[in-house]
Formats: C-alpha cells, sequence, structure tokens
C-alpha cells in the first residue's frame, strides 16, 4: 500500500492520550476529515476521535488510546495516511516527500545533485542540491523558468539555470 506523510507526532497533549500534531501539509484542516491514519514505520492503524486545534497545531485524540502513557511511544513518529485519503495535487504540484532524493540534471543531462530539501517560502519553494562529490549545495528556485521536468516515477528533476546558479 501506498502512504503519504501528513504530520508528525512532536508531544503528548493532556493526559487523555491526545497528541499535539507538526503539520506536513498546507492544509492543517483535513486532519479533521480523515477518520484513520497510520503511525511509525510499522504504519499501526488507528482512528481518529477527535480533532481541534491550537495555536497552529492539530491535537488529535484517537479511539484506541485513552491515556498519555498509551501514546508516549508514538511521540517523535510519523503520520500517514493511506493512498485513499491522499488528497490530489494540481498539475505540477508535488508532495515535498515525492521530490526528496530525486536526481536533479541540467539540459544536457549533466548530474548536478540529488535533491535533499525542499524550503518553502511564500512566494516559491527552494530545492535544496546536494553535490556529494564536490561537497556544494546549490539552491533552485521551484519556478517554471528554472524547473523544466519533473519525473517523479523515475526520480528525476530537469532544470535549466542560470549563469551563477551552478557553480
Amino acid at each position: 500500500m501506498d502512504y503519504t506523510i501528513v504530520g508528525k507526532i512532536i508531544n503528548t497533549h493532556g493526559i487523555k492520550g491526545e497528541v499535539k500534531v507538526y503539520p506536513l501539509t498546507d492544509d492543517i484542516e483535513r486532519f479533521s476529515d480523515l477518520e484513520k491514519v497510520y503511525i511509525g514505520d510499522s504504519k499501526k492503524k488507528f482512528h481518529i476521535d477527535r480533532v481541534r486545534y491550537h495555536k497552529g497545531f492539530p491535537i488529535i485524540g484517537f479511539r484506541e488510546i485513552q491515556d498519555i502513557n498509551e501514546v508516549l511511544p508514538y511521540r517523535d513518529e510519523y503520520i500517514y495516511v493511506d493512498q485513499e485519503d491522499r488528497i490530489v495535487l494540481p498539475e505540477d504540484h508535488y508532495f515535498i516527500h515525492d521530490l526528496i532524493d530525486c536526481s536533479v540534471y541540467d539540459m544536457d543531462n549533466n548530474l548536478i545533485g540529488i535533491l535533499k530539501d525542499v524550503i518553502q517560502y511564500t512566494a516559491n519553494d527552494v530545492y535544496v542540491v546536494k553535490d556529494e562529490a564536490n561537497r556544494k549545495e546549490y539552491l533552485i528556485p521551484a519556478v517554471k523558468e528554472f524547473v523544466k521536468e519533473v519525473d517523479i516515477e523515475n526520480k528525476r528533476i530537469y532544470i535549466d539555470p542560470i549563469e551563477g546558479m551552478i557553480e
């Protein structure tokens, strides 16, 4: 089954087994629409019982957990949704976890490096590309002017850098 990360449990909240979640989604309200999630590398299934929001963080309670001691082992674990609950992105939009570890090439098919992070800004995202061989890091604005093709299936991104962007 294909899973998508939507958040990370950063702490417990109260004594009734609720968790504070760092959302890894643009729409934090989407937690209110979910009935089930999967937690941790083992993808253990939990049913959402209640959701509320406090200072920009979802506070989630699960049907299977009623006590703080039961939720402690899940601290710092990722929360996933399955294919059925994954949102459909508009064309030319990608999940960050799908972009991570893509090989980045220029238009002449020269390997520039591996995409290691995406910095999200209001205007546009910026791809952090690391060239391990030369121990360099490049910041590539994620705009059509520079990013010409994204092939998630083959983990390849093609860019057309301007002079000075890759040195």
